[in-house]
């Protein structure tokens, strides 16, 4: 999939000015029509760039501080190439904040927060380069 436009959208249709991601590839996302060449989180609207460097083992609860103002309902991890899961301590982090969360695949993870932004829910995304190997 390294490169490849995502096709069969089965998001419903989204609020003006709503952006999900577009494509991606090994070295970068797109959400809109903003291209993003290093790992970030979006939440609220807001991109923050480059976020996390290295793979899911080297996440802190400190790395996650941004979700304490607006509580998503869902955090979706992106892991890079392969599904991986943080430390204990994160997990414990999120369940303490009541937040769900999905860890997957960086590609499985774009196209699952596309589907929950259509389906209108309050969702955050953290997402490591897809060519990150955990």
């Amino acid at each position: 999939m390294l490169g490849t436009m995502m096709k069969g959208d089965v998001t419903p249709e989204l609020e003006s000015g709503q952006r999900v991601f577009h494509a991606y590839g090994d070295d970068y996302f797109q959400l809109g029509q903003d291209r993003f060449e290093a790992s970030l989180y979006f939440h609220e609207g807001e991109v923050t760039t480059p976020w996390l460097q290295g793979d899911i083992s080297l996440l802190k609860v400190s790395d996650l501080k941004w979700l304490e103002d607006k509580t998503p309902e869902i955090l979706v991890i992106g892991t890079g190439r392969r599904t991986a899961f943080p430390s204990a301590e994160v997990l414990d982090y999120l369940a303490d904040m009541h937040i769900g969360f999905e860890c997957m695949d960086s590609l499985s993870a774009a196209r699952t927060f596309n589907i929950l932004i259509g389906e209108g829910r309050k969702v955050a995304a953290a997402m490591l380069l897809p060519g990150v190997r955990g």
